[in-house]
């Protein structure tokens, strides 16, 4: 793996192909452990988490689940704007079902903290999260996901879903911002 550069910053490897396969086929089959024979409902919320949400949904080979998708906003650039923008909705009912929310990444909590609130209103059996990467020191509300690929420091990444302005996200490895 090499640097890569984007909008004139560098980046270097952070974390290789192998090691996130690794951690998905171990998120899989605690997810599957924990729900087979329970028909839960993966809510993706992109645009991040598409690429980890399809790895993680076919990895889980549950006969019984299903997937669906809703889209937040919360970045700018590459700092969060601390406010949440839902730009596409849930349409499916989840009253009594068990939903999985993926996320490609969770660092302040905002946008989970907002998702658990307003899915609890439609009572739903349960909701558990599972994320890829998580940042624990940088969180501020709500609590962390149940399954959790990666703890990772405070620090800018991009690739396998994660972008700069839309841009690297279909990077197939992840990269952290290159300190100076």
């Amino acid at each position: 793996m090499e640097e890569v550069t984007y909008q004139g910053l560098t980046f270097e490897p952070y974390i290789r192909r192998e090691e996130i396969a690794k951690q998905v086929h171990r998120l899989a089959q605690e997810i599957k452990r924990d729900y087979d024979g329970k028909n839960p409902l993966f809510l993706c919320v992109l645009n991040g988490s598409f690429i980890f949400a399809a790895d993680l949904f076919r990895a889980c080979s549950l006969h019984d689940a299903e997937i669906t998708f809703i889209r937040f906003k919360s970045y700018d650039g590459m700092s969060s704007t601390g406010e949440v923008k839902q730009l596409m909705g849930l349409s499916e009912q989840i009253q009594d079902r068990h939903v999985i929310i993926v996320e490609d990444i969770i660092d302040s909590g905002i946008t989970a903290a907002q998702l658990r609130k307003e899915l609890a209103k439609q009572s739903p059996a349960s909701v558990k999260m599972v994320s890829l990467l998580f940042k624990p020191d940088a969180l501020t509300v709500g609590e962390g996901p149940e399954y959790v690929g990666f703890s990772i420091p405070s620090k800018f990444i991009l690739g396998y879903g994660l972008d700069l302005d839309g841009l690297a996200r279909n990077l197939p490895d992840i990269y952290v911002l290159k300190e100076k």
